[in-house]
């Protein structure tokens, strides 16, 4: 991948609505197509989105619904973005993040858009190894790039065709983009052939004993990736054994999560046990305080007592989902120990909280709204119900069922049987256990799954 074979390179950003590509949708596109010289050619446009813009959204961006109430929606410029990307690899910065997005506002128009993509985070990082930070912001600002409008589509688009420039012109490394070096000719070729779907991958030694398992919604570029994580130690020491590769098909992320969990407690991979995955290391507790307020913090479950109101394995993920409850439910900022102060909070100066913080909202009120929540989190009490995703393919559904509150098993029907009495019996049995409970919750609560059907 030199200049000397004329490969271009579209080098995309984008704005959304929030950060799931089934549900959210874009808000602006910036493309700059790079030929491995200089930028030739450009495309940027603020996107209708025909949805609401979150407030914390439009803080961010800056990107208010008035400014999208006149723009193109995304069907009209479909066919410029289908022309400018054509034969041209995707660059993007987290690329899966823009290219998933995307890709489903195509599905959306019934189009499956398919394009080869690059990461500058990855590059950067075997490009410019040791740096403390690989996000735009940090990366580029090391690097003497100047950001023009940060977390606007244009400005960060720019930004980060300046960083893919000084990757590129690194011919050397460059260069070893496109080939596998070290691995023998057969694995080459199980990863050529490997699908862009959604399911769980094996890692095999010379001995067919299973080393790694994992999973992802495009099985080819995450396997992909353990052979071009040039920082990761267990990736540069896994990569040389492995002998053979096998993947399965999901359809649902839900039920991808699921079997690798399962699939790891049953065969205890060598390099799964090496990075182990916690699914329960931070929780969100709640308690009364003085005035009698509902509050909610975080806390790693190994501190605390009682049972957390969900799990998470780690602190970022938990402190985003945190940040949500109170971007839904209104609750005070301050009593949900996201904001330290011996006043009001930051929401209550922008009028989003309600005034708890300073007691200025009754107590009754403001748990009214917690108890709410509270509620909706208690999703699995006694409660049996099939939980229906996307299938393996468009003839089939996939089936989770839940009975009594506990996790039965799942299973996979055709679309034209899919009735509650045959939903039963398309149920493979699996142990119930703690991990599997706090995948099903945290999807559910994302709404990651198409319906509910109660019995």
């Amino acid at each position: 991948m030199t200049r000397n074979n004329k490969v271009q390179f579209a080098i995309v950003d984008i704005e959304t609505t929030g950060g799931n590509p089934k549900f959210d949708k874009i808000t602006e596109i910036a493309i700059y197509i790079y030929d491995g010289e200089k930028i030739i050619d450009e495309f940027t446009t603020l996107i209708n989105p025909e949805c609401n813009i979150p407030s914390f959204i439009t803080q961010m961006t800056g990107i208010t619904n008035e400014m999208v109430a006149e723009a193109p929606k995304f069907f009209e410029v479909a066919k410029k973005i289908v022309e400018i990307t054509d034969n041209r690899i995707f660059v993007a910065h987290n690329v899966n993040f823009d290219y998933n997005f995307i890709k489903n506002e195509f599905l959306r128009l019934g189009y499956n858009y398919c394009r080869k993509k690059l990461c500058t985070v990855v590059l950067s990082r075997k490009a410019f190894p040791g740096k403390k930070s690989y996000s735009l912001g940090n990366i580029t600002h090391e690097l003497g790039i100047c950001i023009n409008n940060r977390h606007r589509a244009a400005g960060d688009a720019f930004a980060t065709a300046l960083l893919f420039d000084k990757i590129f012109k690194q011919n050397t490394f460059i260069s070893n983009l496109s080939s596998y070096s070290g691995l023998n000719s057969d694995i080459v070729e199980k990863i050529n052939n490997l699908p862009e779907d959604t399911g769980i991958y094996y890692f095999y030694n010379l001995s067919s004993e299973i080393i790694y398992i994992g999973k992802s919604i495009n099985i080819k570029d995450r396997v992909y990736s353990h052979f071009y994580n040039g920082n990761d130690q267990k990736d540069n020491e896994m990569k040389f054994q492995i002998a053979n590769i096998s993947f399965e098909i999901t359809g649902s992320e839900m039920i991808a999560l699921i079997t690798e969990s399962l699939e790891i407690k049953k065969h205890k991979p060598f390099y799964n046990r090496l990075q182990r995955k916690k699914y329960d290391c931070w929780g969100i507790y709640y308690y009364y305080n003085e005035n009698n307020y509902i509050c909610l913090k975080l806390e790693r479950n190994r501190n605390m007592n009682a049972i957390p109101l969900m799990s998470f394995e780690n602190r970022k993920e938990a402190l985003k989902q945190l940040n949500d409850f109170v971007e839904k439910y209104q609750l005070c900022q301050k009593l949900c120990e996201l904001y330290n102060s011996n006043s009001c909070c930051f929401h209550y100066h922008i009028g989003q909280c309600k005034g708890a913080c300073v007691n200025e909202e009754p107590v009754d009120k403001y748990n009214k709204r917690v108890l709410q929540l509270l509620n909706s989190l208690n999703i699995f009490k006694n409660k049996s119900f099939f939980i229906i995703d996307k299938g393996r393919n468009a003839d089939e559904k996939a089936v989770i069922k839940i009975e009594n509150g506990k996790f039965v098993g799942f299973g996979y029907i055709g679309v034209q049987f899919a009735t509650t009495e045959n939903l039963h019996d398309c149920i493979v049995s699996c142990n119930d256990n703690r991990d599997v409970i706090s995948i099903i919750k945290r999807n559910i609560l994302k709404n990651n799954y198409e319906k509910i059907i109660y019995f």
